[in-house]
């Protein structure tokens, strides 16, 4: 069941690119209580930029997880910005395919907002997230792309 999410375990680094800006990224994947979820711990430092010339430091904490019941891979976020994400993922599990996780709930946002997110591995050492949003009514755009190669 987890075979397709072992290739992910381990420290990873990258660049991102999106409307926040450009990003240094990092990201630690594990799986813990008793290899029942796949934690996922994700750090980007945005870059200074005209609109924010502080730059911006984002973090988020996530949760893989597969609910026997529904027969499907969930994917809990927790960002610290105090938005949760829950996705679904679409699709078999299967790294001949984009993974592709579409937005179920999302806490501390106005009702209507979607996200996706979607990983794509180019090879076992590299791999590309995108990270697309949604307005209520309307099509996803992205929002952000990180380009991740393995670190350890």
């Amino acid at each position: 069941m987890w075979t397709p999410y072992q290739f992910l375990v381990g420290s990873w680094e990258g660049t991102g690119e999106g409307r926040p800006g450009k990003s240094h990224v990092r990201r630690q994947y594990e799986f813990v209580l008793n290899n029942k979820f796949l934690l996922v711990k994700n750090k980007s430092i945005y870059d200074p930029q005209e609109e924010n010339p502080s730059g911006e430091v984002h973090e988020d904490w996530g949760l893989l997880s597969f609910d026997r019941n529904r027969v499907a891979f969930v994917l809990r976020q927790f960002h610290v910005e105090a938005f949760v994400n829950q996705y679904v993922l679409l699709g078999p599990a299967n790294w001949g395919q984009p993974l592709r996780f579409v937005s179920e709930a999302i806490e501390n946002i106005p009702a209507g907002w979607r996200a996706r997110e979607t990983y794509r591995k180019l090879s076992d050492d590299e791999f590309i997230e995108t990270f697309d949003l949604a307005e209520p009514g309307k099509e996803f755009e992205l929002y952000v792309e990180n380009y991740f190669h393995r670190s350890t």
